[in-house]
């Protein structure tokens, strides 16, 4: 007997598509959980938002007591501080911002944007987050991906074991065979580098600075380190065992040296350099077609 087709859950949240797989349509009960699941991150995390937490940080230093779903995600931050050298950082808010990608997202850059707050204007030991002046979080190197994995607790804590949650390429999949997803080309859309395969529990993330770009050479990938869109890498995909993981270290790729990010986290990568030279990990699941 053929297997059923999975049902699909579509909408929109924190400015962004989602789609939900599941064996059997999602109940409404649990459907409710899921957007209130995600409410709540927003809540903390949006920059967008002028009630959120990020927003009340922006305008206060002082000492802010966080919830337990946000200690792995600022956790990683630290440890990509780290291996990174201080290029992947939650201080790129404000420079963001001036940089035109604000909360009205006006796209235009003010004449001379802040500059990336030193590390040690925040010190994080949970559930405390001390701010010695007024910052503004970014968190969307690695956030979104956090809030895959907490909606797919959310589905695990109601009787869900089976499916398969796509927020916009940040892909989670836990439904029937092999998932098959194709590396779409930073230059042209219709095209794809390479086909990753997902095992049943993998994620896939991918970046790219086609995606949210405006502007002359500027996009949402910055260095803390210069406060300056990247520019040799243009787009990267992790496979890991989470997709908060795989998220963070999707941006990671445009920022430092592989060797030091595979021997730091078990994962597997595919980067594209501007020049069109592709870089892939030896065991990345799937093909590279350049």
């Amino acid at each position: 007997m053929p297997r059923p087709e999975p049902a699909a859950w579509r909408f929109a949240a924190i400015g962004t598509a989602w789609q939900i797989d599941t064996a059997e349509p999602i109940a409404r009960d649990v459907a409710a959980a899921v957007t209130a699941r995600i409410d709540d991150f927003d809540a903390v995390w949006s920059r967008f938002r002028s009630d959120s937490v990020v927003s009340r940080i922006a305008v206060e230093g002082g000492t802010w007591v966080l919830d337990p779903d946000s200690r792995a995600l600022l956790d990683l931050y630290v440890a990509l501080h780290e291996v990174t050298d201080g290029a992947v950082t939650p201080l790129v808010g404000r420079t963001l911002a001036d940089l035109g990608y604000d909360e009205t997202y006006s796209l235009r850059p003010v004449a001379v944007p802040a500059a990336v707050p030193a590390w040690d204007s925040i010190e994080w030991s949970y559930p405390s987050l001390v701010t010695r002046e007024p910052v503004l979080l970014d968190v969307g190197a690695a956030g979104k991906g956090h809030l895959v994995d907490l909606v797919a607790g959310v589905l695990m804590s109601h009787g869900a074991e089976d499916f398969t949650i796509d927020a916009s390429g940040d892909l989670l999949h836990r439904l029937g065979d092999p998932l098959r997803v194709a590396l779409e080309h930073p230059g042209d859309v219709t095209r794809a580098i390479g086909i990753a395969e997902l095992s049943h529990g993998q994620a896939l993330c991918a970046s790219a600075t086609n995606r949210r770009a405006w502007g002359d050479g500027l996009h949402h990938v910055l260095d803390g380190r210069t406060g300056r869109p990247t520019r040799d890498i243009v787009a990267t995909w992790v496979v890991a065992d989470s997709c908060l993981l795989a998220d963070g270290l999707a941006t990671a790729h445009f920022l430092a040296d592989p060797a030091r990010l595979v021997s730091r986290f078990d994962h597997e990568f595919v980067r594209m350099h501007a020049d069109g030279r592709v870089e892939q990990s030896p065991n990345f699941p799937g093909e590279v077609f350049s």
